[in-house]
């Protein structure tokens, strides 16, 4: 799935976002950073086809913040459009936390996102994204426990009606494996422990 050729980048970047919050990507790093290398280097060509860069929800590689300079208006505010982006407000809200000291355009972004993801009217958007808005509101995912964060997200895309199963199998097994793991390793250091004392 990571190494075919997709026409729209924007499918990749949202395949490549399941894999990484599913807490799988470390199994495709390569593979990935192929696929973000191939898509930034066309970033130049973004207003052709699917990809536009006034898509917040495509936005997410090593760029510049600038770039979000291309969801203001004429008078530099936020345009009023992106409110009704819900899914594009949850990457610019999980961008922010991802800004350097002194990024003034993510440091306007933060309140700006806050405040329309928490005024988004659920009964509008789905279950699962409704679910999301909420957790990520509570916990932005760059300040969780990875493993935590891809727990929580695997029981939110089971429920996506368009998930894929086999991302979804591997993301379990892979869960309950280095769950197993830890389980011996604590049990290992536990034991280690009492023949110390």
């Amino acid at each position: 799935m990571l190494t075919g050729v997709v026409d729209k980048p924007s499918q990749m970047l949202h395949l490549i976002d399941q894999i990484q919050r599913l807490g799988i990507h470390y199994h495709f790093e390569r593979e990935i950073d192929e696929q973000l290398e191939q898509i930034y280097k066309s970033y130049s060509q973004l207003d052709h086809g699917d990809f536009k860069g006034d898509d917040l929800h495509v936005q997410g590689f090593n760029i510049s913040s600038e770039v979000f300079n291309n969801f203001k208006d004429n008078e530099g505010n936020f345009k009023k459009s992106l409110i009704t982006d819900v899914c594009g407000l949850l990457s610019l809200y999980e961008a922010c936390h991802l800004r350097c000291h002194g990024d003034s355009i993510l440091e306007e972004a933060l309140p700006f996102a806050i405040t329309h993801l928490e005024s988004i009217d659920k009964m509008k958007v789905s279950t699962n994204l409704a679910k999301q808005v909420s957790h990520a509101l509570e916990q932005p995912l760059r300040k969780g426990l990875p493993r935590l964060e891809a727990r929580h997200y695997i029981s939110l895309y089971q429920e996506e009606p368009s998930h894929d199963e086999v991302l979804l199998t591997l993301a379990k097994l892979d869960f309950n494996l280095l769950q197993e793991q830890h389980q011996k390793e604590i049990g290992r250091i536990t034991r280690s422990n009492n023949f110390a004392c």
